[in-house]
């Protein structure tokens, strides 16, 4: 399967500045942390917090898509889990442009909060992926369903291939999972995604190498970007 475009972005829109990132975990020899609570994101988010930070950092035009986030959360809570799968993999892809760290940030490799990508309006696969997966979470969908995956992704009808992040939701953890990403707007079993292929993958209580189903890590402790994003959301307001 290519990838077909995604609505915003003209080049592959994949992760091409992570090689140095997925070629220093080795197996999974990722860096040593400081060992905060994986339950760190189990916290209900204060809305009143996130508009004040949000103000703050993004001014009127950020409040603005915060408030369609917020609808979104109140219209999809109940709803079916393809319903909410669909159309949170739909609100960010259409609304997030895709922008390398180095443009948006000025560094090599930034992961970005929902709020900081909601306020810029744009980002790269890991921002995309983490904020779906927090906005999932939030609707009631048990973080245990949904990883965030790092993979290989080959571009196009090439043999290049560059490192990218999806999001992931397992029926079970034994199960294929539904591939959520900003590459691809349908969201399709991983078993029909012969582009990627899967290096490892994490949520907020576990760290799974490839294709395994048993948790190696606390990815809290060891993965220091996604430490670094649950410590900035904690401050803008997510728990």
């Amino acid at each position: 399967m290519t990838h077909r475009p995604a609505p915003h972005g003209s080049r592959s829109n994949a992760c091409p500045n992570r090689r140095r990132f997925l070629a220093g975990l080795g197996g999974l020899l990722l860096v040593a942390g400081l060992g905060l609570s994986p339950g760190s994101l189990e916290a209900r988010m204060d809305r009143a917090r996130l508009r004040d930070s949000m103000q703050r950092l993004y001014g009127s035009s950020g409040l603005a898509i915060l408030e369609e986030w917020f609808t979104l959360l109140d219209r999809l809570l109940g709803a079916d889990i393809g319903r909410q799968l669909r159309d949170v993999n739909d609100f960010f892809n259409r609304r997030v442009r895709w922008v390398e760290d180095s443009q948006s940030w000025g560094v090599e490799d930034h992961w970005a909060t929902p709020l900081e990508a909601m306020g810029k309006r744009e980002g790269d696969c890991e921002d995309y992926s983490i904020a779906k997966y927090v906005t999932l979470k939030e609707l009631g969908v048990p973080g245990s369903r949904l990883r965030m995956i790092y993979v290989r992704a080959r571009i196009g009808r090439s043999q290049i291939v560059q490192a990218h992040m999806v999001l992931g939701y397992y029926e079970t953890p034994a199960a294929v999972p539904l591939v959520l990403d900003n590459l691809v707007p349908s969201i399709t079993p991983a078993s029909q995604r012969t582009d990627l292929i899967p290096v490892f993958s994490f949520n907020s209580s576990g760290l799974w190498a490839g294709g395994s189903t048993q948790s190696r890590a606390d990815p809290v402790a060891r993965l220091s970007r996604w430490r670094s994003v649950i410590e900035r959301m904690q401050q803008q307001g997510f728990g």
